[in-house]
């Protein structure tokens, strides 16, 4: 059985984030095609951040308008790793960014895909702990101008329930959240 691989990468279009790429492979049965898929240009991937408040345990997620879904979205604290950066320094700096709380890494997970059928961009999700008692109040966010993020904090014993509401109100609710609140 011949192995399946790519043959080549066309671009079809870019922009000034992402390209749009025609790839001609050959599946596994030999059989040749021509696939359409996304990239984000100028980045490894994404950090995928899942912080969680100590003591108790309480998630730290975010409400972030997505241009491309239309609304807002429920999602863990996320951002692109920019040149030069490690998975571990996107993480901190879009945690503080997004939610102006600094944690300690726990764990990295290594690099997945969240929709191989259109893009080959990898996240990687860090784990991430913050010391609650360091923070009496909630910390100021530091948001880019474009961006539209409110941080919320979230019990797990509550997962289920506040996503139920949040799209009863017609938010969209990401993948990873979505799991979460299904184990909870």
């Amino acid at each position: 059985m011949p192995e399946a691989a790519v043959h080549e990468k066309k671009r079809i279009a870019s922009g000034k984030y992402l390209a749009l790429d025609a790839i001609t492979f050959t599946n596994s049965r030999g059989k040749t095609g021509v696939w359409e898929c996304v990239n984000r240009l100028n980045t490894s991937g994404a950090a995928v951040i899942i912080p969680r408040i100590a003591p108790g345990g309480d998630f730290v997620l975010v409400r972030q308008f997505r241009p491309p879904a239309g609304r807002f979205m429920i999602e863990f604290p996320a951002g692109l790793i920019e040149p030069g950066e490690s998975v571990e320094e996107t993480a901190v700096r879009e945690l503080y960014e997004e939610t102006g709380y600094r944690g300690k890494i726990d764990r990295v997970i290594p690099p997945s895909y969240n929709s191989p059928g259109m893009s080959g961009e990898t996240v990687t999700m860090v784990l991430m702990t913050i010391d609650g008692t360091a923070y009496p109040e909630r910390p100021e966010i530091h948001q880019e101008d474009s961006e539209d993020i409110e941080p919320l904090i979230v019990r797990q014993s509550e997962l289920p329930a506040f996503v139920e509401r949040a799209i009863a109100r017609g938010d969209g609710v990401d993948a990873r959240i979505a799991v979460f609140a299904a184990m909870s």
